[in-house]
C-alpha cells in the first residue's frame, strides 16, 4: 500500500503539491487525474525517492522507498519511457536492471514475451517507436514481479490493440493483489480501467472516492424527452405538467427536452395522464470526462481562446471573386467533381466558339451526352501533335522533268 501524509514539495516560489494525503490500497486500479501543472508527475517522483519532499511523508509498506530492502523487487514503475540508453539492444537494457537486482537473466525472456517485444530484442531501442518504447518500459516495471506498480501515461503511443492489452494487464495485477497506481489524461481508459480516482488541482486533493461515486457526485443525471414534432401544443402540455411536478425542464437545440428531479417511471406516468405521445424517453448518465471536466474547471492552468483573425487576410483586389468555400453542394457524391476555377478576363466559363465539349473526365463529349457541357478543370490534357501550317491548294499538274541529282534518274 502506497500511503501519503501532508506532503508538500515547493521549488523556490512555487508550491508543486501541497498538503496532499492519500492512500492507494492493494487490490484495485487506482486512477491518478488532474490537469497539466496539477502535481502529478511530482508526487511520483516523491514516491519513488526521486524527489525529496519539502514536508510531509509518503511511504510504501510502510517504508519510504529508499529505505526498502532492495527496492526494485518491491516496487515497478514506468515514468519515462525514454529512459533507456537508445544504442543499447532492449533485451540488454533488461538484463543490466536485471543484474543489478539480482534477477535471474531468465526473467528477462519472460517480461519480453509478455510486453510482446521478443522479435526486436536484439534490436537498438533508438529504432522503436513510441508504442515499443512504451512496452519496453512497461517490461522493465515488471521485472522484479513487485507488489506495487506505478504507470504515468502507460498507453501513450500505443495502437488499439496495444491499449486493450495494458487495460487487461492492469485488472489482472489488480485481481492478484497488487497495488497499481495509474495516472493518465485519457478519461474514457481511465473509466474502463480505474475502480478508484484520486483526483488533485493545483498540488492539492479535490477528490479520493470510488469511480461511480465520483461520477454521481459531480454529475447531474437528466432524461431527454422528445415529442411529435408536428404538435407543438403537446410539448407544451408536457412541459407544464412536469413542473408542476417539480421537474425542471430545460430545452435542447434539437427539440427535445432535458428533464431534471424526476424519475424515468414518473415521466412516463404524467406524460401518460396529460395525454401526450412521446417520441422518445431515454436516460442519460454523466460520463468521467464530464464529472472529471465539472471537479477541475476552476484547477485548469493552461486554457485555449479562440483563434482571432482579424486583421489577418488580406484584402481581395476590385473585380476579383472571393476563394471558394471548404463546403460544397454535392461534394463527395458518385459523379461530382469540382467546377473550373474563375478565368481572369471574359466570360469565366465560356467555351471557344466551335471547340468541342469537353466531358467530365476531360474526354471529347459528344451532342446530347450526359455531362457533355462539363468541364474538369484538373484533367490532363490529352496530348496533341505539333501545329501543322495550313496546307495549300494543289497547283495544277505541271510536266514531269527528270531529276538528274538521283542517282537512279542520272543513269
Amino acid at each position: 500500500m502506497i500511503e501519503a501524509v501532508g506532503l508538500t514539495k515547493r521549488y523556490g516560489a512555487k508550491t508543486a503539491v501541497y498538503n496532499l494525503s492519500f492512500q492507494v490500497r492493494p487490490g484495485a486500479v487506482t486512477g491518478f487525474l488532474g490537469p497539466n501543472g496539477s502535481g502529478k508527475s511530482t508526487t511520483m517522483r516523491m514516491i519513488l525517492g526521486l524527489d525529496n519532499p519539502t514536508s510531509g511523508q509518503v511511504t510504501i509498506g510502510g517504508f519510504p522507498y529508499r529505505k526498502l530492502p532492495n527496492a526494485p523487487r518491491q516496487v515497478g514503475a514506468l515514468l519515462d519511457a525514454k529512459a533507456v540508453h537508445g544504442g543499447r539492444h532492449a533485451r540488454n537494457h533488461l538484463l543490466c536492471l536485471a543484474q543489478l537486482s539480482g534477477i535471474p537473466a531468465r526473467r528477462v525472456d519472460e517480461v519480453l514475451g509478455v510486453v510482446g517485444l521478443q522479435d526486436v530484442a536484439k534490436k537498438r531501442s533508438k529504432g522503436f517507436s513510441l508504442g515499443m518504447g512504451q512496452r519496453l518500459g512497461i517490461a522493465a516495471a515488471l521485472l522484479g514481479d513487485p507488489q506495487v506498480l506505478l504507470f504515468d501515461e502507460p498507453v501513450n503511443g500505443l495502437d488499439p490493440e496495444g491499449i486493450l492489452w495494458v487495460r487487461n494487464l492492469m485488472k489482472a495485477l489488480a485481481a492478484e493483489g497488487r497495488t497499481v497506481f495509474v495516472s493518465s489524461h485519457l478519461m474514457s481508459e481511465m473509466a474502463l480501467t480505474a475502480d478508484h480516482l484520486i483526483v488533485i488541482g493545483r498540488g492539492q486533493l479535490l477528490a479520493d472516492q470510488n469511480i461511480k461515486d465520483f461520477i454521481s457526485h459531480n454529475s447531474a443525471d437528466f432524461a431527454r424527452v422528445r415529442t411529435p414534432e408536428t404538435e407543438p401544443q403537446q410539448r407544451e402540455k408536457l412541459t407544464a405538467a412536469l413542473t408542476e411536478a417539480g421537474g425542471q425542464v430545460l430545452p435542447e437545440q434539437d427539440g427535445a427536452l432535458r428533464v431534471m428531479g424526476l424519475a424515468l417511471p414518473r415521466i412516463s406516468d404524467l406524460a401518460h395522464s396529460a395525454d401526450v405521445r412521446l417520441w422518445e424517453l431515454s436516460p442519460h448518465q454523466a460520463s468521467l470526462e464530464e464529472a472529471y471536466m465539472r471537479m477541475t474547471q476552476g484547477s485548469v492552468d493552461y486554457r485555449s481562446t479562440i483563434d482571432q483573425k482579424a486583421g489577418l487576410q488580406q484584402e481581395l483586389p476590385p473585380g476579383a471573386m472571393p476563394p471558394p468555400q471548404l463546403a460544397v453542394a454535392g461534394q463527395g457524391q458518385p459523379g461530382w467533381y469540382a467546377p473550373p476555377p474563375p478565368q481572369q478576363g471574359g466570360q469565366p466559363f465560356a467555351m471557344p466558339q466551335g471547340a468541342p465539349q469537353a466531358g467530365p473526365y476531360g474526354a471529347p463529349g459528344t451532342p446530347g451526352a450526359p455531362g457533355a457541357a462539363d468541364v474538369n478543370p484538373y484533367a490532363q490534357p490529352a496530348p496533341q501533335a505539333p501545329a501543322q501550317p495550313p496546307v495549300a491548294p494543289p497547283a495544277p499538274a505541271a510536266p514531269a522533268t527528270p531529276d538528274l541529282t538521283k542517282p537512279e534518274d542520272a543513269r
